[in-house]
């Protein structure tokens, strides 16, 4: 690497990219990663194996865990890029069309009632229901409390 240890953008992408099917490899799988960026966000794709469900883990904190394991090490490198997101035989993909499926669900019931709904979700699901609820011109979302308690609000425009 020219330009004095950083990391370019592409050269960040190889790296997680590289990085990630290193450690596949010790598990004994041999998987071809496929690597994307978008803004600035390394998107990750791992193809579906016997061992998916060990990759992703319970909540996905395994899936977690390799993105922030692969981040810090971007960033030692002093890398353009340093996020990561992992998806594994489209595991996060499917689940967020799960939930969206379901928040439209809220959305009309909110609709309904003119009553909030609130939700306690993980980080990745809140974002996805904000995401989702800007296409509605009546409805707005926010999150409140902190941490594990943080819980997500749909509600009616005022």
């Amino acid at each position: 690497m020219e330009n004095g240890g950083n990391m370019n953008r592409e050269e960040s992408i190889v790296f997680a990219q590289k990085f990630l099917e290193d450690i596949l490899s010790f598990f004994g799988v041999n998987l071809a990663v496929h690597s994307t960026a978008d803004d600035e966000i390394i998107q990750l794709s791992v193809p579906s194996s016997e061992l998916n469900s060990l990759f992703i883990g319970r909540d996905s904190n395994n899936l977690r865990s390799l993105q922030f394991l692969i981040s810090r090490a971007l960033e030692s490198k002093n890398a353009e890029l340093s996020r990561v997101n992992i998806d594994v035989a489209d595991y996060k993909k499917q689940r967020a069309q799960k939930i969206e499926q379901k928040a439209e669900k809220w959305i009309e019931q909110v609709r309904k009632t003119g009553e909030p709904y609130r939700l306690n979700l993980n980080p990745t699901d809140r974002f996805t229901v904000h995401k989702l609820a800007q296409d509605y011109s009546d409805i707005e979302t926010h999150s409140e409390g902190e941490g594990r308690e943080r819980q997500l609000i749909i509600s009616k425009k005022q």
